[in-house]
């Protein structure tokens, strides 16, 4: 029999399952796909950079970008994830410098986070608005008992 989480142990019948957050999934969505830029950006920066920056230290800054906005995936419970993710979107900026094409990408991704993050918390309120008044609703008419 496999070991059940934490989720599982703690459930009743009838508890209402807490609905998950879309600006916390927009954001993911984000950050996992700057993970990968991170990774093509260190390797086209490797290629055409080989002789003024050393490759171990482009291709371990590359990682360590990517590894960093996936680590941030799991902090975007709590303001401080969407903080990070910003200053990640800096970074990116930033790495115009080293690839003159980065500034636009950046942009681009930084104006994709900007959406999922100011997108995602109104769909959430909204979500949040709708869950009150289904809650209402459902007060005010209750369910017939079987019989």
């Amino acid at each position: 029999m496999a070991k059940m989480t934490k989720a599982q142990r703690e459930w009743r019948p009838g508890q209402k399952k807490k609905p998950r957050s879309t600006r916390a999934l927009f954001a993911s969505t984000v950050l996992s796909l700057e993970a990968l830029l991170a990774i093509f950006i260190a390797l086209a920066v490797f290629g055409l950079k080989r002789d003024s920056i050393p490759p171990v230290l482009v291709l371990s800054v590359g990682v360590a970008l990517a590894i960093a906005c996936l680590l941030t995936c799991g902090l975007l419970r709590k303001p401080l994830g969407y903080q990070i993710g910003w200053g990640i979107q800096i970074v990116f900026i930033l790495t115009g410098f080293l690839m003159p094409s980065m500034f636009i990408l950046g942009a681009a991704f930084t104006a994709t986070w900007w959406y999922a993050v100011t997108k995602g918390r109104t769909m959430d309120l909204e979500t949040a608005r709708r869950a009150k008044e289904q809650e209402a609703w459902e007060a005010a008419h209750p369910e017939p008992e079987e019989s």
